[in-house]
């Protein structure tokens, strides 16, 4: 997120930022939410250089007049603070996250309180060039209670020119007294055309089938990115069309799909084929309820799940059935039951239900 400089998707929450800013309010807590992948960090590292580079409001400029008040969070990629923020070396930036832990030789579970008690040695210290200090919080539902407790001293008592930006994926886990003392930017997730702007912005050539990533992937980039790394569409669209021979399965495609689970190498692909097919179950419970896909993942999908969900009574029973095989799954996963047993089981389980609702 640091290395990027074009957010798409979440103008919204950019321009509630700047309308603070420019208002003077600027809050020295800021509470960025939203699902996994939709730009949270990005944004905070967009508004940490905004902040780190605009002068502060009221200061003249070089013939006396203050400058006009921002439109953009845009700052040069070239910038020296900009610079300095991408190699991790700008003083008046700190970088709140999951220690590395020597012992084990990988990141810690948690953000520590010794990691967050060395804020204390950072706005001890004086600015270089004074101005405002930022923090970075990535992310603060990954604190340890000791960790969340240090930081909400910060937050009750701020040091003076200090803003403070927290990232929350569930900040739910976070102390009430946390959120309450944060203003919340809400990123949203992304519809198809940001989404396909977003994926060509992270590298891809072109964006095809943006929009049924972006239902697949809930809006978010970074899960739509990992579809794409995996051929995540390609297999929900084998698994649609396993579906489509219901309610009479063809047993032989059912299990080339459970077999292709089979083993270390595929264990990616193993936990990829039961998210997709849950999500699959949910589509259908939902077209039952009479909301059917509004885009379509895969060709014919939205004809497929009115066939299998054809009354609001069906869509109960597949919505019980998601339920019941989402446990199942995670059961299996936590014994290590066979991926291939797993899967011909879960498809006989929906086999029944196709025959029983279906129309």
């Amino acid at each position: 997120p640091r290395a990027t400089h074009h957010l798409f998707g979440q103008e919204r929450a950019e321009a509630d930022f700047l309308d603070a800013y420019t208002a003077g309010r600027l809050h020295h807590g800021w509470l960025i939410t939203g699902p996994r992948g939709v730009g949270k960090a990005t944004l905070a590292w967009r508004i940490a250089r905004f902040l780190l580079t605009e002068p502060p409001a009221g200061d003249a400029g070089l013939f006396g007049e203050a400058p006009p008040p921002p439109t953009s969070l845009d700052v040069a990629p070239d910038h020296p603070v900009a610079q300095r923020m991408l190699a991790l070396s700008e003083p008046r930036l700190f970088l709140l996250r999951r220690p590395w832990d020597d012992k084990r030789e990988a990141l810690s579970a948690l953000i520590t309180v010794d990691a967050t008690r060395k804020l204390k040695d950072f706005f001890s210290l004086r600015a270089a060039d004074g101005g405002r200090r930022v923090v970075i919080v990535d992310a603060a539902d990954e604190m340890n209670p000791s960790a969340a407790n240090a930081l909400l001293k910060l937050l009750e008592e701020p040091p003076a020119d200090a803003i403070i930006l927290l990232i929350a994926h569930q900040p739910s886990r976070l102390l009430p007294t946390i959120r309450s003392r944060c203003r919340e930017l809400r990123c949203a997730t992304l519809a198809p055309d940001a989404m396909a702007q977003a994926l060509i912005g992270a590298g891809l050539e072109e964006a095809p089938d943006a929009g049924a990533l972006a239902a697949l992937a809930g809006g978010s980039v970074g899960e739509a990115l990992r579809l794409t790394n995996m051929q995540g569409l390609e297999i929900y669209r084998d698994i649609a069309g396993l579906m489509a021979t219901l309610p009479q399965l063809d047993r032989p495609r059912a299990l080339r799909l459970a077999e292709s689970c089979v083993g270390k190498t595929n264990a990616d692909r193993f936990e990829l084929v039961l998210r997709l097919m849950d999500q699959f179950l949910a589509r259908v419970a939902r077209t039952g309820a009479g909301q059917p896909p509004l885009i379509e993942a895969a060709p014919n999908e939205a004809a497929l799940m009115m066939r299998l969900a054809p009354s609001p009574n069906a869509g109960r029973a597949w919505a019980d059935l998601q339920a019941e095989l989402s446990a199942r799954a995670q059961h299996g996963r936590a014994v290590n039951l066979d991926p291939a047993a797993l899967i011909l089981d879960m498809m006989f389980k929906i086999t029944e239900t196709a025959q029983t609702h279906s129309a």
